[in-house]
């Protein structure tokens, strides 16, 4: 057995205890004994115990909804529809684990998960991100990720409190956060709109600091004394 098929194989078998049982050691040692492995086997695999293998679940369901949305018919659909539905897309890979989803979050809101849970939002929010065809390299980039981020957050815990197999209040929850933040997204881009044009500050001060206002621009000269802050 590879490493990745005992990881595999102790993954199935703590997703069964995990709904009953929460996410201890007690429980990772419990799965890797029913995957067949030897004793011990739960710490070399995932030496952070329960926190390990909660993040490799993650990683899973990240790699296997990145596949589904990049097949997906993204080019017919607009930016916002992009987002709502890979969002979907990777919590509907939960799948029959709602309650041992709703463990993992429970564990991961402890002094020592907070880190590892922040992390996996941030990497479930970059794979959407990358998969709908983003290429954002600036600030932007960073941005994107954290209100999506914000937003994955926030409605994974009402898709799992809804009992409906369609979902459709997590559906019109989801909705709803996707609009504040396109609202959100329409009013940065009028701001930079407006402000694109305005008068660089630095420029201004040069201008009155050499007499522009009455000479006109800066020479080249000036300008470079102006960014090295000469006199």
């Amino acid at each position: 057995m590879t490493p990745d098929q005992a990881k595999a194989a102790i993954l199935q078998a703590a997703l069964r205890d995990a709904a009953f049982d929460g996410w201890t050691d007690v429980m990772l040692a419990k799965a890797a004994e029913r995957a067949g492995l030897p004793q011990g086997a739960e710490t070399l695999y995932f030496p952070d115990g329960v926190i390990s293998i909660i993040a490799h679940w993650s990683e899973q369901m990240d790699a296997a909804a990145r596949d589904r949305i990049e097949a997906f018919d993204l080019a017919s659909l607009k930016i916002r529809e992009r987002v709502t539905q890979a969002v979907i897309i990777r919590l509907s890979e939960i799948g029959r684990h709602e309650e041992a989803a709703r463990r993992a979050q429970a564990r991961l809101s402890l002094p020592d998960g907070i880190a590892t849970g922040a992390k996996i939002t941030w990497a479930a929010a970059d794979m959407i991100w990358r998969a709908i065809g983003d290429t954002s390299t600036d600030g932007n980039f960073y941005s994107k990720r954290a209100v999506l981020s914000a937003v994955l957050s926030s409605t994974a815990p009402v898709w799992l409190s809804d009992g409906l197999p369609d979902k459709p209040d997590a559906r019109a929850f989801l909705d709803r956060r996707i609009e504040n933040v396109m609202q959100f997204e329409k009013a940065k881009a009028q701001v930079q709109r407006v402000t694109r044009n305005m008068p660089n500050p630095a420029e201004v001060l040069g201008r009155m600091r050499y007499g522009g206002a009455a000479g006109g621009l800066p020479t080249r000269r000036q300008k470079r004394r102006i960014r090295r802050g000469g006199t």
